[in-house]
């Protein structure tokens, strides 16, 4: 059976989503090909080779509408023949993209497909599409949407997951990603965009007691959601410090053969979940994944969570046991921020970066989103 590997897998540094972030004055087609040079400049040119590109993006509108697949391929300087898909599947879209890139190879349908993500937040802001489901009242309660901070905290008292557990995650990151600034070996595949060398959300140091002195965040949220809520006693915990900052970025991986790869993907799964447990498909996901590869969790020797609020990552920690030396070595979201559709990608990058830099063979990145959405893949590194 046509099995898909991974000949690079590069990404951008996180950009604050602010007028005045160091990404904000390019474009999303714009960093998408900064990422596509920067593969040239490494050996890895797809703009002769790719047959396919598929690029994950959530805000599909103002700068990231058109198709912005078909426009990144034009400002990439790829050949007309490439065929395009944008696609938004939440947070969990850049992983989503890769999937369907590597199910593409699979199936025999393209030998070579450049796949990942973009999102700039800087220009197209959270829930800037507007959509009529954000509102909608036509739907059972438990379907309705929810602000994704209030499904955090739904979360977080449903599963009685406590403050100090959040804080304890919120400190990790931001101590792990600062320390992974350096490290080379957990940067060699971060690309520097418009001068910016680093990850620009990592806040100052923060220690124990300042995250602790932090007050709940997201209280004022919850009066228009009062009814898919159902009177839901929710006791607000997360602070800033528990939620992912919004950010600029993009990663994209190039497909394709055995020869010359630097890893395997092993197996994916897309995995819905309860849309009232809105940040638990991931775990669904992951647990399709492992079950397709015939691995358990104890194998892998790296593993990217995304820490889509703290109550996430808290909960994979306390329920799953996995070694926490193992888990989002340099650092995850709650640190370094999340540019929505291009998350999935960045962590696949930082993942080969991990096992590069441990020796490992497999490694697994979850990517988790609002409403039932989960994407997790596996990875045999080779090289």
């Amino acid at each position: 059976m046509t099995e898909a590997y991974i000949h690079a897998a590069l990404r951008t540094p996180r950009g604050k989503a602010r007028p005045d972030g160091a990404l904000a004055g390019l474009t999303p087609p714009g960093l998408v090909a900064a990422l596509v040079e920067a593969l040239a400049g490494r050996g890895h040119d797809p703009r002769g080779r790719a047959e396919r590109l598929v690029l994950g993006c959530v805000g599909q509108v103002g700068a990231q509408g058109g198709h912005l697949a078909m426009v990144s391929k034009f400002h990439a300087g790829l050949p007309d023949n490439v065929a395009t898909q944008t696609l938004n599947n939440f947070c969990a879209s850049g992983l989503s993209a890769i999937g369907a890139g590597a199910a593409a190879i699979v199936a025999g349908q393209a030998r070579w497909v450049l796949a990942g993500g973009v999102e700039m937040m800087s220009r197209v802001p959270f829930m800037a599409d507007k959509a009529d489901y954000y509102t909608a009242t036509d739907l059972p309660p438990r379907q309705r949407y929810i602000q994704v901070a209030l499904a955090a905290d739904l979360l977080a008292t449903t599963e009685g997951i406590s403050r100090a557990e959040l804080d304890a995650c919120a400190l990790a990151s931001q101590q792990r990603a600062a320390a992974a600034e350096s490290q080379p070996a957990l940067l060699a595949s971060r690309i520097a965009v418009n001068g910016l060398t680093r990850e620009e959300t990592v806040r100052p140091p923060l220690d124990a007691a300042r995250l602790a002195a932090l007050e709940p965040a997201f209280a004022a949220l919850a009066e228009p959601y009062a009814e898919a809520l159902e009177g839901a006693a929710l006791d607000f915990r997360h602070t800033v410090a528990h939620a992912p900052p919004m950010a600029d970025g993009a990663g994209l991986a190039l497909l394709g053969p055995r020869d010359g790869a630097i890893a395997r993907i092993v197996a994916v799964a897309e995995a819905g979940g309860d849309p009232r447990a809105s940040l638990t498909a991931g775990f669904a996901a992951m647990d399709q994944v492992l079950a397709r590869a015939g691995l358990p969790l104890a194998a892998m020797d790296r593993i990217e969570f995304m820490e889509a609020f703290a109550v996430v990552i808290a909960k994979f920690l306390r329920d799953r046991a996995p070694d926490p030396a193992r888990v989002n070595v340099g650092g995850g979201h709650l640190a370094k921020g999340h540019p929505m559709g291009a998350t999935g990608a960045i962590l696949l990058s930082s993942l080969i970066d991990a096992l590069a830099a441990c020796g490992g063979r497999y490694g697994l990145v979850v990517a988790t989103g609002a409403q039932g959405v989960g994407t997790a893949m596996i990875v045999e590194y080779l090289q």
